[in-house]
């Protein structure tokens, strides 16, 4: 954007790369570190696809109320409280990331998430246990919510210090690609249980079968990942420090980093809460606000999703030409002109008037899920590139991206105003556009005290 005042990340900092040093890496690593981080996003979306999808069966099985909106409320109540602890998980995971490795915490993610999501479908109803029940779902969420504070930093980071520099984009958009296969399987598993289902059968046993599901998928993925070499960039930081890496001051990862920090989580914040929105809120949206049939209003979300999987890869690309600034701020203009058009046509009703609506705010949200997983890792340097983006990510996510659906549908219910999902996009996308108007461009360029990669 010509004219804008930029961010340089960590200008201040004395890691400039040395153009003579370099680095090739070999391709096959560098596919083996993308399937293997985007796994881990695969599967903690599968838990955001089944939570959001089967809310209102949740919200039955443990939290009892003749209040349909109460039930609901509780539930997503539940799922946004595994969020206060992501900055917790990122202050752990972030730091002992950028001084142990990122392959070793990835795997340590990996085994939290699975465990947390395998926990909530061994829990027994409210009706066995009592109040017990959602303690224990609450237990669970937050086990789950502390492991993802160091996941999408450290598979983010993980892929984009692994990747050549013109093709960062491309390769990052992966990332993403994982998040939306892992949520059209949790989704779509949903969606076929409640089609197959009686409602008693899915509130007495179904319910748990999508929850187990994800033992065996974090086995697959903690072997990938414990196959994985460190990344260069880290390999290379360690041997400067000769022997142990010293332990990063907190100072340091955050104090030393706080424009840049601030950048990130108006970044972030764009990013997350129009996908919240899209991906975790709109399903139930769609049921509780408009009476939507139940099992269309999930098809044509899926169908979204599938859209948007297709085009992901293209969009990446698209970044390593033009630039992720580009990119991203065209993602912003669209959701603040067509965030309000897009829901008038969801709220028409028809099949054809929804698909329309959520195509639309889908390919827009493909702006932020194409480039994000390559612009966000490029703010910070190597030194504290996990540590400091898990905690501007967490923060953000926390804050504002787990929160969107507890926050619109308590808006909805105090005003009644069904027009609130456009109006939050409208102003995530405000704040979104004035960090691209302040980021610095990364594309084709390496990442701060990193050599050239290619």
């Amino acid at each position: 954007m010509p004219g804008a005042q930029v961010i340089t990340p960590s200008a201040h900092t004395p890691d400039a790369p040395d153009p003579s040093e370099a680095v090739t890496v070999d391709p096959a690593l560098v596919k083996r570190a993308v399937k293997a981080a985007a796994l881990g996003n695969a599967m903690e979306w599968f838990d955001f696809g089944v939570y959001s999808y089967i809310a209102v069966t949740l919200g039955k099985v443990f939290f009892p109320s003749g209040n349909p909106t109460a039930q609901l409320l509780s539930t997503f109540g539940a799922f946004a409280a595994a969020f206060l602890v992501r900055p917790l998980g990122g202050l752990v995971f972030g730091p002992l990331g950028d001084r142990v490795g990122r392959q070793k915490v990835l795997a340590v993610t990996m085994i939290m998430m699975a465990a947390g999501t395998f926990a909530i479908g061994l829990i027994p109803s409210y009706a066995s246990i009592g109040v017990a029940a959602p303690l224990l779902l609450l237990v669970a969420r937050l086990v789950q919510g502390f492991s993802t504070g160091g996941e999408y930093a450290g598979a983010s980071t993980f892929i984009a210090e692994y990747a050549p520099d013109k093709r960062r984009g491309f390769l990052g958009s992966w990332l993403e690609f994982g998040t939306l296969a892992g949520y059209i399987a949790g989704a779509g598993l949903v969606t076929v249980m409640t089609a197959l289902l009686s409602s008693d059968d899915l509130l007495s046993w179904g319910w748990r079968i999508p929850f187990l599901i994800a033992g065996p998928m974090g086995a697959v993925g903690l072997y990938l990942r414990l196959r994985l070499e460190e990344t260069p960039a880290f390999a290379a930081e360690t041997e400067k420090a000769k022997s142990n890496r010293p332990k990063v001051p907190l100072r340091e990862m955050i104090t030393g980093q706080w424009r840049t920090l601030l950048l990130c989580v108006g970044l972030v914040l764009v990013f997350n809460v129009t996908d919240y929105m899209l991906l975790s809120y709109m399903p139930s949206y769609l049921t509780s606000e408009l009476k939507y049939d139940e099992t269309h209003g999930l098809l044509v979300v899926l169908g979204v999703m599938a859209l948007m999987m297709v085009v992901q890869p293209f969009a990446g690309a698209l970044s390593d030409r033009i630039g992720r600034r580009p990119v991203i701020a065209a993602g912003c203009v669209g959701f603040l002109l067509l965030s309000v058009p897009a829901l008038l046509l969801i709220r028409q009703g028809s099949l054809f008037a929804i698909a329309l609506g959520m195509g639309a705010l889908g390919l827009l949200l493909v702006c932020f899920t194409s480039a994000m997983p390559a612009a966000l890792p490029a703010l910070f340097p190597t030194r504290v590139r996990y540590g400091s983006l898990s905690v501007g990510f967490n923060v953000s996510v926390s804050l504002f991206g787990g929160t969107t659906p507890l926050v619109v549908t308590a808006l909805i219910g105090a005003t009644g105003n069904v027009m609130m999902p456009a109006y939050y996009m409208m102003a995530a996308a405000v704040i979104g556009g004035v960090a691209v108007w302040f980021m610095t461009e990364s594309a084709g360029r390496p990442l701060p005290g990193s050599p050239p990669q290619h």
